[in-house]
């Protein structure tokens, strides 16, 4: 374990972009390719580089991330290794909620100041890819960098969607401009070695020196890393640039989400679950296999403890414990699945009640769809979004950006049409 490097992984605001999956949970707790959740993916790269204390910071709807955590995350005890949440406090010096990046770095350091550390990771806990944090630390260490900033290559159709850098032949950043216009990119060009002239963005992950952290969080008030710190530092600190060619997605907005996940049908993903050297830790949950019987699936990943009958699914995620009925028919849809099975005696309570079960009933049609966790979904349901809304409310249901999406817990009743 390094014990020379403290990881802090900022579980961002009320996460409005991916709302409704954020109605009853944080940004890091929300479920992603069937079985893990978005705060497994930076852990998971920590664990993999051997960076073993970790803490998370959050403020909203942070229950389901604690429980998440607490049963997944168990080190040796003999060990210093943790990964502990810390959510927005009241205190004698502040009551205010976490107003940015930087300010909730800020208000946690009393925490942070109980653990030695050279160095002070900041993670992102809405993005996927894999990344090696040892390489990173090296550009950073080897060039005594004040702070180091995780950069990927964007055409000039990207750059205008993010912070872009741009750095000398040394790797050191000498400009910094947030979504700069198409006019001012000729004035961002970076030349990286082996890929020739590119604009770099950021991918808002960063490596501090501990002591200049403090300073410069203590010397302003400044409330975000990318917009503020970041720029404010340039002019008068070492700030390296570490160029990450791997695969990167920003999964912060529910369109983003969406084709993440599906992206993971492909016959070769953009992002591997399946490398034995960097394994994705989740909550083993000790599930029986999947029973799939009589299906015609295309493209499909389906999850432990599932059973899907008679159905016929394309380009889809099936989520853990999902019950699919039998001539469903499913295309470019995310079911999140169940937090537990029905027995026969709830199942009998619910159709008493006046409610389908848990899952997706027969006969329905779904497509370009998410289903949250737990939802129920009639016989012979319709979720096609014909109209073409990009947004609407329903009773059960939400539309954002043309999305469909069940939420959480949600009751679609036999022969509704979405």
């Amino acid at each position: 374990m390094d014990d020379d490097i403290l990881a802090i992984i900022l579980g961002g605001g009320r996460g409005t972009r991916l709302f409704p999956l954020t109605y009853k949970r944080s940004k890091p707790a929300v479920p992603i390719a069937g079985k893990y959740r978005l705060i497994d993916i930076p852990i998971s790269n920590c664990i993999n580089a051997n960076i073993r204390r970790i803490f998370v910071l959050t403020q909203f709807n942070s229950e389901s991330l604690n429980q998440h955590i607490s049963r997944t995350y168990k080190f040796d005890i003999f060990s210093e290794a943790f990964v502990a949440i810390l959510a927005a406090e009241q205190t004698e010096e502040g009551d205010k909620w976490f107003q940015g990046t930087a300010d909730a770095v800020r208000q946690s350091l009393r925490h942070m100041r109980r653990h030695r550390a050279r160095d002070i990771l900041i993670l992102s806990g809405d993005q996927l890819y894999q990344m090696d944090y040892r390489a990173m630390l090296a550009t950073h260490r080897g060039n005594q960098a004040d702070c180091t900033v995780a950069v990927i290559p964007v055409d000039a159709d990207q750059a205008s969607g993010f912070g872009i850098l741009k750095m000398d032949l040394s790797g050191r950043i000498v400009q910094f401009e947030e979504k700069p216009s198409r006019e001012r990119l000729p004035h961002l060009v970076s030349e990286i070695p082996g890929l020739g002239p590119r604009y770099l963005a950021s991918m808002g992950i960063y490596i501090f020196e501990r002591h200049t952290m403090e300073r410069e969080l203590a010397q302003s008030d400044a409330v975000d890393f990318g917009r503020n710190i970041i720029p404010g530092a340039v002019p008068k600190l070492r700030v390296q640039a570490h160029v990450h060619q791997g695969y990167w997605e920003d999964v912060g907005t529910l369109q983003s989400y969406f084709q993440a996940n599906l992206a993971l049908t492909d016959p070769i993903p953009p992002f591997d679950f399946y490398q034995a050297a960097a394994p994705v830790y989740s909550h083993p949950r000790f599930l029986p296999a999947s029973k799939v019987s009589n299906c015609l699936l295309r493209n499909t990943l389906i999850s432990e403890g599932c059973i899907v009958l008679g159905a016929e699914i394309e380009r889809s995620v099936i989520g853990i414990r999902a019950r699919i009925g039998e001539g469903a028919k499913l295309k470019n849809t995310l079911v999140l699945g169940a937090d537990a099975y029905e027995t026969l005696q709830e199942i009998e309570s619910s159709l008493a009640a006046g409610n389908p079960p848990m899952g997706i009933g027969a006969e329905c049609i779904i497509e370009n769809a998410i289903i949250d966790k737990n939802a129920r979904i009639g016989r012979g349901v319709r979720i096609v979004n014909a109209a073409g809304l990009l947004e609407k409310d329903g009773d059960g249901y939400f539309i954002r950006e043309g999305i469909v999406c069940v939420s959480k817990s949600g009751v679609i009743p036999d022969g509704a049409v979405i």
